[in-house]
């Protein structure tokens, strides 16, 4: 039995040097140690043996049942080893070449049309004010000329809270605010958000204006003039021009639309020209000298006179889109595609 045993032991050492693979390593370790193992067999005659030959059988077996276990082993983490390489070498990745980096970010085009405005107010010596977005009715109209019965407030679809409170239809309720805390000479732009129950390719529910207010000693409408005229040339070029147009609104007299030359056809109209539509020019904003009755309103002092003496002081307003002027800058067909969220459009900016 113990020449079985040797012989067994002495065959499973040549069979796990000679696997070259894992399954059929398992194959070996089940044919010699496994339950009906050459192995596992020869042991079942033990019982037949006489007392004195069973421990040592038993001892020689032990012996080689850990032989061949130690073999299993080491050919095992060989083959693995062996394996892994192999994957390695098959799988490599070449570092030299240059990485695809995603999409890191960047600031929406709203964001980056407000900030280069304020860059370029900043410059006229103009400080930004902010204010609530949800607004009272009388800062948002009442305070610029606008009372109850007023037939302009029908201009503006307006989102009620409360027949007292408003969601903001336009920042000019930032500017009477400035007006009632401030001391004049005054000169603050007033970017934010705005709402009005209005959507389609050209207007938003919700959407950002930037509002100017300048008031000083002799303001005058040539000086309206100029600051537009600069803020034309610097946003759309050297050689905009611009021309105003007589308009309403109730908080400046008198008002002006203001257009801007078209700067992809140079102010010559033509009718193939997809940006003016061969009209040669662009509206741009709204403005006008401030109407007396908003200094009226901005309030008095302790001692009585106003803060703004309309027979001291005069200044204009105007009022822009934010999403307009991105539009215009940037080609953008429609003013809804800017709040989609399409990666494919803000990836552009």
């Amino acid at each position: 039995m113990i020449e079985k045993l040797e012989a067994i032991g002495t065959q499973a050492l040549k069979d796990i040097q000679a696997t070259s693979q894992l399954d059929a390593l398992e194959n070996v370790r089940i044919s010699v140690l496994g339950k009906k193992g050459a192995l596992s067999e020869v042991l079942k005659g033990l019982g037949s043996t006489s007392a004195e030959e069973r421990p040592k059988i038993g001892a020689v077996a032990n012996e080689w049942k850990r032989k061949i276990e130690d073999a299993l082993t080491d050919r095992k983490t060989q083959l693995e080893s062996s394996a892994l390489q192999a994957r390695l070498s098959s799988e490599k990745i070449d570092i030299t070449l240059p990485s695809r980096m995603p999409h890191r970010g960047s600031l929406h085009v709203i964001t980056q049309t407000i900030r280069r405005m304020n860059q370029i107010f900043s410059r006229l010596g103009f400080d930004v004010a902010t204010g609530p977005e949800v607004e009272t009715d009388f800062f948002n109209f009442e305070a610029v000329n606008m009372p109850k019965d007023h037939p302009a407030r029908d201009m503006q679809d307006t989102f009620f809270i409360s027949p007292s409170v408003v969601l903001r239809t336009h920042t000019s309720a930032v500017q009477m605010r400035a007006l009632q805390t401030k001391e004049w000479p005054l000169r603050v732009i007033c970017p934010g958000a705005v709402y009005r129950s209005d959507h389609d390719a050209t207007h938003s529910p919700m959407f950002h204006q930037v509002e100017g207010l300048w008031v000083d000693r002799n303001v005058k409408m040539s000086d309206l003039k100029g600051v537009l005229e600069f803020i034309a040339k610097e946003l759309f070029g050297s050689q905009t021009k611009i021309r105003l147009r007589p308009s309403y609104f109730p908080f400046v007299e008198p008002g002006a639309e203001v257009d801007v030359s078209c700067f992809n056809c140079k102010g010559k109209p033509q009718s193939s020209c997809r940006v003016c539509k061969g009209s040669g020019w662009l509206e741009i904003l709204g403005a006008g000298m401030v109407h007396p009755r908003l200094f009226e309103l901005a309030g008095k002092k302790s001692d009585g006179s106003y803060r703004y003496d309309p027979n001291e002081v005069s200044g204009f307003a105007f009022g822009m889109g934010v999403e307009r002027i991105a539009m215009l800058l940037h080609e953008i067909p429609d003013l809804r595609k800017m709040f989609e969220g399409d990666s494919r459009l803000l990836q552009q900016f």
